[in-house]
């Protein structure tokens, strides 16, 4: 495990229109901005690696979702796709910086997608790891998510599993997230235990893993020009898909359809990664998005 890793960037909450939402940045310093959207159950302290990795590149900005990490829970309790991705819009109204590099894990990928295709002004350009997007084929991973946005049995599922101790819970979900869950270091599951027990005290905290896990499963059926396959069709930001062939919650067969429906897009495939992949390795995200970023810059790219 060698050298220790680098401690999560700092944090603070800021005011964005009604909502207080809790962020972490790496300093000011480039004159372009990266905005970091974490997936379910996570938070983020999921973005701290690729940060530093990016920090020449693009300041930093991760965002706890309302109700994860350190944000309280939304006033109407609406733990929607829709209300995540208009929480990230107004975190990137408010900064005023012009359009940012936009970055989204797993269900901050599906939230990305909706800012993307809706606020076009507002992207730059678009990485997605492993982005939760329409996928009917069952599978382990999304199976035990829609189980927990089942009524009455999401609760109790929940329920169950705050019962489990911290140590448990989080070896569980390293195990179902990462590639090689062996490769993750002791500082960061000391890290992620510490965590677990926090979120444990907050008394929003299982409403939102069962509100975000049905808002997942709505996305999964949701038909007309909202789905997220057909917004995907609209974004004209360069994107940048990475696919885990390791991954058990979203198959890494999907890299065909995102060929196929994103107008712009390079995809990736890193054969030993998992969900995480910007956890697992964020150097090789990090090549990657560097190889957008510049992409972006130029004027010479296809726009349709």
């Amino acid at each position: 495990m060698g050298v220790e890793p680098i401690p999560a960037w700092p944090g603070r909450l800021i005011e964005t229109g009604d909502t207080r939402i809790h962020v972490r940045t790496t300093p000011e310093g480039p004159p372009e901005t990266a905005v970091y959207v974490h997936g379910l159950a996570g938070s983020a302290r999921d973005w701290t690696d690729l940060m530093g990795e990016l920090a020449g590149e693009a300041r930093g900005i991760a965002v706890d979702l309302p109700g994860a990490g350190h944000s309280p829970e939304p006033a109407d309790g609406d733990y929607s796709v829709a209300a995540h991705a208009r929480a990230v819009v107004r975190l990137v109204e408010s900064l005023a910086d012009g359009p940012v590099h936009l970055f989204g894990n797993s269900m901050g990928g599906a939230v990305s997608v909706r800012v993307a295709a809706t606020r076009p002004d507002l992207v730059r350009s678009l990485t997605l790891v492993s982005p939760a997007l329409p996928d009917l084929l069952p599978r382990y991973g999304p199976a035990r998510i829609a189980m927990s946005a089942t009524p009455r049995l999401g609760e109790l599922a929940v329920r169950w599993l705050a019962a489990l101790p911290p140590e448990r819970r989080v070896q569980a979900t390293l195990g179902m997230c990462y590639g090689d869950a062996a490769r993750v270091h002791p500082e960061r599951l000391r890290e992620a235990i510490e965590e677990v027990r926090r979120r444990d005290g907050l008394p929003h905290a299982r409403a939102a893993m069962v509100g975000c896990a049905r808002a997942i499963v709505r996305e999964y059926f949701r038909l007309g020009p909202d789905n997220l396959w057909r917004q995907a069709g609209r974004v004209i930001a360069p994107t940048l898909v990475v696919y885990g062939l390791r991954d058990r919650l979203v198959h890494a067969r999907m890299a065909h359809r995102a060929g196929r429906v994103f107008r712009d897009v390079r995809l990736v495939t890193l054969p030993h990664a998992g969900h995480v992949a910007q956890m697992e390795y964020p150097e090789l995200v990090a090549r990657e998005s560097r190889r957008l970023m510049a992409y972006a810059r130029t004027p010479l790219r296809r726009t349709a």
